[in-house]
């Protein structure tokens, strides 16, 4: 028995139109009676009258016509008719067949009839692929010899892995070669193995073709040959290793530094193994959420996508001071009250906790200030109180004190008419801002009589004040009089129209006799109604002579004032006198 080594390789290519043969851009349909895949014919010898001969045909991608794999994709065909040169030599079944996929195979039967020589070929029939297919290589020779009746051909089939399968790197079916010869008898041996080709053949993933070839006693050989592909079932894992583990501030933020390093794993096809974004992260600087992601791929396939999601703010919030919110302002900058100010805090990447407080200032002075609270972020970071201070603010919410008159009438003193002192003046204590201002203010005609009162108002600095008051009273001055002859109490005096009246009276001031005519204000008469007496009368019984003017007799102390009567008997008047106090002297009188 001899054995031979066939070895047949499979590539993958497209194909952008259709072609009968030759093409190296096209997918080649070619047969297994041999391990080579090209234009020349293979031979098939047979016996006369002796046992069929078999080969399988099937597709090799080539890569071609611009298009990566196998150009029958979807649901495209390509049909085939399958002849004998001279089918009187041989011939061949079935006579067309279709492909599907590049993973389809169909055996072909030759039976042998007479001694000659036969061309099988493929003729095509329809093409629905988008890409070409070159014949040629499935073209072969059948020499049908004499019949040997002393030796039939060995036949020979390939256990274990089947044409156009698939198999997981590293559990690969055994493949073995199975002969059977009618002269020689059974046998079975291990298929040799070729080389693993394609893209990612050094992991062991790829095409692989198990070749058997044998030699019987009598000199006739069969060969055959399968093709089929070891692939890595599964994709890569993605992991990752996040130091801390666990976010470190709160509300999910990191306030540190952030290590994050993946872990990518392939232990079937390592050498095809890529990887995009899974390069190991170090996170120092505050940033909002961002996300990594690492993506990998192998022969296997791809995994799926890991992402992890880092956001980081290691500093507390930013604080400021922003405005007065209340206090009430007085004068000349001043305030007369604590003043509450308002600092507010922001944070560029947690957030912040509140976004302001407001803190009243305490005590009093030209240069109060007040200082921030701490303050939070989102992430935990404190900013601790006083990172701010508001602006220095003066503050006098105390009125003056020791409010005092100067001069002036005495508190609760009682003054008699034209005897009240000049009114006061004022003085005042302020500690803080300052005395700025004491008036006095009183009634508007503090010499009249009755009661009176006089207000010393201090006012500082800031506009607060204080105010002292005094009173006093002023007494009237005391008239008496009128004398005789005149009678007073609602009596009519009667008297003959035209005389003249002395009205005499005195006046006082206390116990101090006035005696200056200016004292009096006026003397006035006018006519009443007889009926507003008591009724009763008198007649005046002493009239006088010469003018009419007021004067003080020295003789006898007294005023005198002259008063003529008018004429018209029975009519009635009144004579009243004024003093400068208001005071006033009236008598009644009726004409005769």
């Amino acid at each position: 028995m001899r054995v031979r080594r066939i070895v047949a390789a499979v590539t993958s290519a497209t194909a952008l139109v259709l072609a009968t043969g030759g093409l190296a851009a096209a997918d080649q349909v070619y047969n297994n009676v041999d391990p080579s895949i090209d234009a020349t014919a293979e031979m098939m010898p047979l016996n006369a009258g002796g046992a069929t001969g078999t080969t399988t045909l099937a597709i090799s991608p080539t890569n071609g016509d611009g298009k990566s794999g196998c150009n029958l994709t979807g649901s495209a065909t390509v049909t085939v008719n399958v002849v004998s040169s001279d089918p009187s030599v041989a011939s061949v079944s079935p006579s067309t067949v279709t492909f599907t996929s590049c993973g389809d195979t169909h055996g072909l039967t030759v039976t042998p009839l007479t001694v000659g020589s036969t061309t099988v070929s493929l003729n095509l029939v329809s093409n629905t692929a988008a890409g070409t297919f070159d014949l040629a290589p499935a073209t072969f020779t059948v020499n049908v010899s004499a019949p040997a009746p002393a030796n039939t051909a060995p036949t020979l089939s390939i256990a274990g892995v089947t044409e156009g399968g698939s198999y997981d790197v590293g559990s690969v079916p055994a493949a073995t070669c199975l002969v059977h010869d009618t002269e020689d008898g059974d046998t079975s041996f291990p298929a040799e193995l070729s080389a693993v080709s394609g893209p990612d053949s050094m992991d062991g993933i790829g095409a692989q073709t198990a070749s058997c070839s044998y030699t019987d006693a009598g000199g006739l050989t069969a060969s055959s040959s399968t093709t089929y592909s070891i692939v890595d079932p599964t994709p890569p894992t993605i992991g990752y290793v996040l130091t801390p583990a666990a976010p470190d501030g709160e509300n999910g933020w990191y306030v540190g530094t952030v290590t994050l390093t993946w872990n990518v794993t392939e232990d079937q096809s390592p050498s095809s193994l890529t990887t995009s974004g899974c390069d190991a992260v170090s996170v120092s600087a505050d940033q909002q959420a961002t996300d990594y992601t690492c993506s990998a791929g192998s022969a296997g396939g791809t995994a799926t996508p890991q992402t992890v999601t880092i956001r980081r703010d290691g500093n507390g919030p930013t604080v400021g001071y922003d405005s007065v919110v209340a206090g009430t302002a007085g004068a000349n900058g001043w305030y007369t009250s604590n003043v509450t100010v308002r600092f507010t805090d922001t944070d560029t990447y947690s957030g912040t906790v509140v976004d302001h407080e407001d803190v009243t200032t305490s005590g009093e002075g030209n240069a109060v200030t007040a200082v921030s609270p701490a303050f939070s972020d989102q992430a935990g970071n404190v900013t601790s109180a006083g990172a701010a201070t508001s602006p220095a603010y003066k503050i006098d919410g105390t009125p003056p004190h020791d409010v005092a008159f100067t001069g002036g009438p005495t508190d609760g003193g009682s003054y008699y008419f034209g005897s009240v002192p000049s009114a006061p003046t004022c003085s005042a204590v302020d500690d803080v801002s300052g005395l700025s201002s004491c008036v006095v203010t009183g009634d508007a005609n503090p010499d009249a009589v009755g009661a009176h009162t006089y207000t010393a108002t201090a006012t500082d600095n800031a506009g607060n004040t204080r105010t002292r008051t005094e009173q006093y009273t002023v007494l009237a001055w005391t008239d008496t009089g009128f004398y005789a002859p005149v009678n007073m109490g609602g009596v009519l005096n009667t008297v003959k129209g035209g005389s003249t009246v002395p009205l005499k009276f005195n006046v006082y001031a206390g116990s101090t006799e006035l005696t200056d005519t200016s004292i009096v204000k006026g003397f006035a008469t006018r006519q009443i109604s007889c009926a507003d007496s008591t009724g009763l009368t008198d007649p005046v019984e002493v009239t006088v002579t010469g003018g009419t003017t007021l004067r003080y007799d020295t003789a006898g102390h007294q005023f005198i004032q002259n008063w003529k009567t008018p004429t018209g008997a029975g009519t009635c008047y009144s004579a009243t006198m004024t003093t400068q106090d208001g005071t006033t002297l009236t008598a009644l009188f009726k004409v005769k």
